[in-house]
């Protein structure tokens, strides 16, 4: 599951999940720690290596630098290409609603939080990271 940040991969992951009767493996409670701490790339593509061996999951993320294994490994890709205003509206909504708190999805200690930078991510997402991905 890929798309830009607010595009709903979270809730979507869950909800395909209870239709298969599948795992869901968010990536981002994975990839950082507690107070927005990220694991080492190197640490990270093998903690991705080793999820990948299990028989079956649903994996909610993007990490583009563990993208050609995760591609390589399943057997479908949903891209979520939802307009970047409505993104945007959902990335403040989820911070509204869990301002004080870390959301079911991501790490333990990492509370939701939005800046500069993620604003400008999740804009330039259809024209930045977009292409690329289809490329893949």
């Amino acid at each position: 599951m890929i798309g830009s940040g607010g595009a709903g991969k979270s809730t979507f992951a869950l909800r395909l999940s209870a239709i298969l009767n599948m795992e869901v493996i968010h990536l981002d409670s994975l990839y950082w720690t507690s107070g927005w701490v990220e694991m080492p790339k190197d640490r990270w593509r093998a903690v991705v290596e080793e999820l990948l061996q299990r028989d079956s999951w649903i994996i909610d993320g993007n990490y583009g630098g563990t993208l050609d294994l995760r591609l390589a490994a399943c057997d479908s890709v949903i891209f979520l290409d939802v307009p970047r205003l409505i993104c945007l509206q959902r990335v403040l909504k989820r911070v509204a609603l869990y301002r004080k708190a870390s959301r079911p999805d991501m790490a333990a200690g990492c509370r939701e939080r939005v800046n500069w930078e993620f604003i400008k991510y999740v804009w330039a997402y259809p024209r930045k990271r977009k292409p690329a991905l289809l490329k893949n």
